[in-house]
C-alpha cells in the first residue's frame, strides 16, 4: 500500500514538474533568451523597464502601460502609476482604459489594405471615385487625390485647427457630417509635401464606409478586433456602446510641475477614426503582434500573405536611407528598421512600434497629454538608434542649410495661421558636418553621413522621433526638410525673417500705445482735477475722439488677448466657440474707421487753433489704428 502510495505520489509530481515546464515555455519562452533590437536581455527587460519608470513616474508622468512582445509572446506587460491619481487606481495594461490617439489611424490603413486585397479598392485611383459628388470643395489643382497619397499624408491639405476633438459626447456628430465641417483647403499639389493630415486619414475611413455600407467602427469591430480577440477595444471615441469599458477608462492629466498633475478632459470626436480609439494595452499588443505572424503562418488580418508584406514596404521615401512611410506606418530609424505610430489626445500620449525583423513590438499608452520621456525615451531605448556609417568623402558644408524653417503642416487660412510662426524650427552650422536644431525650446545635435542627410548625436529626449533629418537642396537653397511626420519648409517671401520681425515690433509699440494711453490719461486727468486744471486740446473738441479711438484699440487687444487665452487653454475647440471673435473684430474696426473719419474732420476744422504737439498728439493713435488693422488683415483675424 505505501509503494503503491509513493509511486502515485511521483508520477503526481513528475506530472506537476513536466506540466510547470510546458506553461512556463508557453507563457514566456523569450524571456530566458534573446534581446531587445537595442541589445537588453529580456531577462533582464523588466528590471531595465523599471529602473527606467522610476526616474518619471509620479515626477513629471502621471501613468503608463507598457507591453512588449517578442516572438508572438507578452514578454513584458505592466502598469506604472496611475490611471486615477485621485482615487489612487494603478494602472493595468490588460484592464485600464486608454486613448490610443493616432495609433488608431494603423486600423483605418489596416482596413484600406483588407479591401485592396478583396480588389474593392485601388490604391492609385483618384478618391474622388469613391465619394459623393462635389464632396471635397476646396481642392486647388488638377492633379488627383489617390488613396495612396492619404496613407503617404501628401493629399496637399493645409491643417485645419477648429472641430477636430471636443470635450463633450454632446458635440459629436457623424463622420460625413464632421468631414464637412472641418474640410480643410489643399495648398499643395499631391504629392510633393509630406503634411501630417487627420482629415486624409478620416477621408479614407469614410471611404471605407461608402464601398461597406457600414459605419466604420462597426467595420472595425467585425473585421479587425473580433478577429484578434481585442475584446476590450473600440473605435468610436464616444465609447456610447461600451459601458463596461467607460467604467474602466483611465483619467487623462495634464503636468502642471514637479510631481503634480492637473486633470484634463477625455476625447471625443465626429472624425473619430483618425484618433479616437480607446482599449487596454494589451489589446493593441496583439494588433502589433498580427502585423509579425511566426514563420509559414498568416496573419489573421489579411487572407494573402503578399497583403501583408505589401503593407509593410515602403511606400515614400525621399532618400533610400532616410524612414519614410510604408503604408501608413511611420518607418523607425533603430538598430533594425522598426515601424508604428504615436499618438496625442487632450489629456492621452502614446505610442507603439514594431520591428519585423526581430518580431518585436512595443506599446506604451500614458494618461496624460504630450508626455515624451516615457513614449519617446523608452522606445528610443528598446529599439536603439541606427549606427552612422562612415561618413561619406566630399559631405556638402552645413552651412548652406542655415535658416529658419516653418512646417508644412499648418493652418493656411484664418487667425491661427500665426502659431506656426511663433514656433519656427532652426537650423544653426557646427562645424562642417554638424548642425544643431531647435524648436519650441528644445535642441538637438545631428550629423551628416550622407550628402544632406543627418543622424541625432545627441539632444533633447522629446525630439528622439526625430532620429534622421533630411535636406533637399537645389542650387545651394533648401527646398524642404523632412522629419518624422512632416516636411519642413523655408519661410515665403512674405513672411521672411525681417518681415516677422518689422510684424513683431509694429505689433509691441501699437500694443503698448493703446494699453498704456489710457493709464496715462488716467495719471492726468487725476493730477489735472487736483490742480484744477482743463486740457487745452480739450476746447479744440478733439479729445474725445482720440480717447474712443485709443479705447477702440486697447478693446481690439483685449479681444484677442481673449480669443489667445482660450485656445491656450483648450486648443481642441469648435470654430463656433470662435467666430463670436472675429465678429466683434469687425465690430470694432467700424468704429475705428469711424472714429477716424471724425478726428480727421476735426483736425480739419481746427488746424489753425492747434500747435504742432497737439496735432501730433491727435494723429499719432490713428497711424496707431491703421497699424492694428493692417495687422489684423497680415494675420488673417477676421476669418
Amino acid at each position: 500500500m505505501f509503494k503503491k502510495g509513493a509511486a502515485i505520489l511521483i508520477a503526481a509530481l513528475l506530472f506537476l514538474s513536466y506540466s510547470f515546464v510546458v506553461f512556463a515555455e508557453q507563457s514566456t519562452p523569450a524571456a530566458s533568451g534573446g534581446t531587445t533590437p537595442s541589445g537588453i536581455p529580456l531577462s533582464g527587460l523588466e528590471a531595465f523597464v523599471d529602473d527606467y519608470m522610476k526616474k518619471y513616474i509620479g515626477q513629471s508622468t502621471s501613468g503608463a502601460s507598457v507591453v512588449i512582445a517578442k516572438d508572438q509572446q507578452i514578454v513584458l506587460s505592466k502598469g506604472y502609476g496611475y490611471a486615477d491619481i485621485e482615487n489612487q487606481l494603478p494602472m493595468e495594461p490588460q484592464k485600464t482604459i486608454l486613448e490610443w490617439g493616432s495609433i488608431s489611424k494603423l486600423i483605418v490603413w489596416t482596413a484600406v489594405m483588407q479591401l485592396v486585397e478583396k480588389g474593392d479598392m485601388e490604391l492609385q485611383a483618384d478618391i474622388r471615385t469613391y465619394l459623393p459628388p462635389d464632396f471635397l470643395t476646396k481642392l486647388k489643382f488638377e492633379e488627383p487625390i489617390t488613396m495612396l497619397n492619404l496613407m503617404n499624408h501628401n493629399a496637399g491639405f493645409e491643417e485645419y485647427m477648429f472641430d477636430m476633438a471636443y470635450q463633450s459626447p454632446n458635440d459629436v456628430r457623424t463622420l460625413e457630417e464632421g468631414l464637412l465641417l472641418a474640410q480643410p483647403a489643399q495648398v499643395y499639389k499631391p504629392g510633393e509635401v509630406v503634411a501630417y493630415s487627420n482629415f486624409g486619414n478620416s477621408l479614407a475611413a469614410y471611404i471605407v464606409e461608402r464601398i461597406t455600407g457600414q459605419k466604420f467602427n462597426e467595420y472595425a469591430d467585425e473585421h479587425i478586433f473580433t478577429k484578434l480577440a481585442m475584446n476590450d477595444s473600440s473605435a468610436l471615441s464616444t465609447l456610447e456602446d461600451r459601458p463596461d469599458l467607460i467604467a474602466r477608462k483611465s483619467k487623462g492629466y495634464f503636468y502642471s510641475g514637479p510631481a503634480t498633475f492637473t486633470p484634463g478632459s477625455w476625447n471625443y470626436m465626429s472624425m473619430y477614426p483618425n484618433g479616437g480609439n480607446n482599449g487596454t494595452a494589451e489589446d493593441l499588443a496583439k494588433f502589433a503582434m498580427a502585423f509579425m505572424p511566426a514563420e509559414g503562418e498568416r496573419s489573421a488580418l489579411f487572407d494573402q500573405p503578399g497583403t501583408l508584406s505589401e503593407m509593410l514596404a515602403s511606400s515614400y521615401s525621399v532618400e533610400a536611407d532616410m524612414p519614410g512611410i510604408a503604408h501608413g506606418f511611420w518607418e523607425y530609424a533603430g538598430e533594425h528598421k522598426g515601424m508604428g505610430h504615436g499618438g496625442n489626445t487632450i489629456a492621452f500620449s502614446s505610442q507603439l512600434q514594431i520591428v519585423p525583423e526581430d518580431h518585436f513590438a512595443i506599446v506604451i499608452l500614458t494618461n496624460q497629454a504630450g508626455e515624451t520621456d516615457i513614449v519617446h525615451g523608452l522606445t528610443k531605448a528598446l529599439l536603439g538608434q541606427r549606427k552612422p556609417e562612415a561618413l561619406t568623402n566630399d559631405l556638402p558644408d552645413s552651412s548652406e542649410l542655415a535658416g529658419s524653417y516653418i512646417a508644412a503642416r499648418r493652418p493656411f487660412y484664418g487667425f491661427m495661421n500665426l502659431y506656426s510662426y511663433l514656433t519656427l524650427l532652426k537650423i544653426v552650422p557646427k562645424g562642417t558636418n554638424e548642425i544643431q536644431l531647435s524648436i519650441a525650446g528644445m535642441t538637438a545635435d545631428y550629423k551628416q553621413i550622407k550628402p544632406f542627410l543627418y543622424e541625432k548625436a545627441g539632444g533633447d529626449t522629446a525630439l528622439d522621433s526625430w532620429l534622421a533629418l533630411h535636406f533637399k537642396v537645389e542650387g545651394h537653397q533648401v527646398e524642404k526638410m523632412t522629419t518624422y511626420t512632416t516636411d519642413y519648409l523655408p519661410l515665403p517671401s512674405n513672411k521672411s525673417v525681417p518681415v516677422l520681425i518689422a510684424s513683431a515690433f509694429l505689433a509691441v509699440i501699437s500694443i503698448a500705445y493703446v494699453i498704456l494711453m489710457p493709464i496715462i490719461w488716467i495719471i492726468q486727468a487725476l493730477l489735472q482735477r487736483k490742480r484744477n486744471e482743463r486740457a487745452a486740446w480739450t476746447e479744440a473738441g478733439l479729445k474725445k475722439y482720440v480717447v474712443m479711438l485709443t479705447l477702440t484699440g486697447s478693446a481690439v487687444i483685449v479681444n484677442i488677448a481673449i480669443l489667445a487665452l482660450r485656445m491656450l487653454s483648450n486648443y481642441e475647440r469648435a470654430y463656433s466657440e470662435m467666430i463670436i471673435h472675429i465678429i466683434v473684430n469687425y465690430v470694432l474696426t467700424a468704429l475705428a474707421i469711424l472714429f477716424i473719419v471724425l478726428l480727421l474732420r476735426q483736425l480739419t476744422m481746427k488746424k489753425h487753433m492747434l500747435s504742432l504737439s497737439r496735432k501730433i498728439l491727435a494723429i499719432v493713435p490713428i497711424i496707431i489704428m491703421i497699424i492694428l488693422i493692417l495687422l489684423l488683415v497680415f494675420w488673417q483675424f477676421y476669418s
